[in-house]
């Protein structure tokens, strides 16, 4: 796609790019295209409307909200499967690593922007396809295929996401339900949030979803505010009656639930390049530092009240351990919207980069309204369907951290910046060597060791629901 902006949707298309930043660091409301068509005279494009810039306040408001969805309320499970003391400093670790490593793709997405001399920055697949082909002569031949393989990567995840999305509103309506002696199957449960999550997912447009964002995240800080409530009224247990650190399987799901918290990599480029001012981006009190350096806190915080309060008990929701009473049963009601209306801005990111092929698959020309409504509700269907046949959420959620999160949060961008920092006969440097293969071994060993773990209690879950 060509990034433009989070919803520019097709390569080739020549755009208005509303004070988009260009290689200097300024703005520019030239064409963004080819070399013929950035020389064009500015045209008016139907689709200029329809994606206006976003403001800094907005691009907070989306990457908190990108960042804080059933990762937030599964810390709790995390710290249970790391430890008291290990977790904190692991998760501290891992939060440094991935914001890092968001700095580092945007740093490389600038610097093929002004190697190509381009407008605006390429998007995350993209930027790794353009570090390949401009890289070295040996690795130009995977570049398209490195960039197909980044998209199948955030495809697989934001659709993951949205799965696990699913899986916790069911949850916990099912346990809302049940404080009234309704007695209802988490199947039936789905499919009952079928319709809100679809409503909300026909959203085509970014800054449509800005008040949507904005009252999912009310939601969700008034829902953990209140949890955090529940937890700390009566005083928590003492420190010696929790684990201090576990065994090496409980680590291994560990790292796959705290990496797939920190969640929102594949949203950084989409929504720089839709900001008004891009440059705000990534500055050290940018969208960038200022709100992943709040997520993190609200991760830390979480999680260790939440394994303090309930140890071995707490659930893969911090919501799952409340109780029956009405202000427990409003939290989990409150949450479950903040979580409902998370979806469309996780399910926007895939559709983004499926929906050209899909059109053209199908033969459908110029921008077809229509027909991307009935193909978002087609992928909505697709994960309703996923989230029915795996409904085990702690699982789930360090299944697809492990699996796909480590890959496009730990793994592309160190890869890419060896690349990009490399000049001809001449390395990038013994640090930034150094420095990316630290973190390329610490994400390759969580991959793995956290993908397995995951895949076997998946398959221990099974196996004892079908002996009940």
């Amino acid at each position: 796609m060509d990034a433009e902006a989070p919803a520019q949707l097709e390569k080739n298309q020549t755009a208005v790019v509303p004070k988009q930043e260009t290689a200097d660091g300024g703005a520019t409301g030239e064409t963004a295209g080819g070399g013929e068509a950035a020389k064009a005279p500015k045209k008016v494009d139907h689709d200029a409307d329809y994606h206006p810039p976003t403001s800094y306040l907005e691009t907070i408001v989306h990457l908190f909200k990108g960042n804080i969805g059933p990762g937030l309320f599964a810390m709790g499970d995390a710290f249970k499967n790391g430890g008291l003391l290990v977790a904190p400093i692991l998760t501290i670790v891992i939060a440094v690593v991935s914001i890092h490593c968001q700095h580092v793709l945007v740093s490389c997405s600038k610097k093929m922007r002004d190697l190509k001399g381009e407008a605006v920055c390429a998007d995350y697949a993209q930027t790794v396809e353009q570090c390949f082909e401009l890289g070295p002569p040996k690795l130009r031949g995977w570049s398209r295929t490195m960039g197909r393989l980044v998209d199948i990567f955030i495809c697989v995840t934001q659709l993951g996401f949205c799965c696990i999305y699913f899986v916790f509103i069911s949850t916990n309506l099912k346990q809302i339900l049940q404080a009234y002696e309704i007695d209802m199957n988490v199947h039936l449960v789905m499919l009952l949030a079928f319709v809100p999550v679809l409503l909300s997912s026909l959203i085509t447009n970014l800054k449509w979803l800005t008040p949507v964002s904005m009252f999912a995240n009310l939601c969700m800080i008034l829902g953990l505010a209140i949890t955090l409530y529940y937890a700390l009224k009566d005083g928590l247990p003492e420190v010696g009656e929790r684990a201090l650190w576990t065994n090496g399987s409980q680590l291994a799901l560990f790292f796959g639930t705290a990496i797939f918290a920190f969640e929102g990599i594949a949203l950084v480029m989409p929504l720089k390049n839709a900001m008004r001012k891009p440059q705000q981006f990534e500055r050290p009190l940018g969208v960038l530092n200022v709100g992943m350096f709040l997520v993190s806190v609200m991760f830390m915080f979480a999680g260790s009240v939440g394994y303090m309060k309930w140890g071995e008990q707490v659930g893969g929701s911090l919501t799952l351990n409340l109780g029956d009473t009405i202000l427990a049963q409003a939290v989990k009601l409150m949450v479950s919207a903040g979580v409902l209306l998370g979806y469309p801005l996780q399910f926007f990111v895939a559709i983004q980069i499926m929906w050209p092929s899909a059109k053209q698959m199908c033969g459908i020309q110029g921008r077809s309204l229509l027909g991307e409504l009935s193909f978002r509700t087609f992928m909505v269907l697709l994960t309703l369907a996923i989230a029915e046949m795996v409904p085990a959420l702690g699982l789930f959620i360090s299944l697809i951290g492990a699996l796909c999160s480590t890959a496009l949060a730990l793994v592309f961008p160190p890869v890419i910046e060896l690349i990009a920092r490399s000049e001809q006969n001449k390395g990038p440097g013994l640090w930034i060597c150094v420095k990316n293969l630290v973190i390329l071994v610490l994400a390759l060993l969580g991959f793995f060791t956290g993908s397995y773990e995951s895949l076997k209690q998946i398959i221990k879950h099974f196996g004892e629901e079908e002996l009940h």
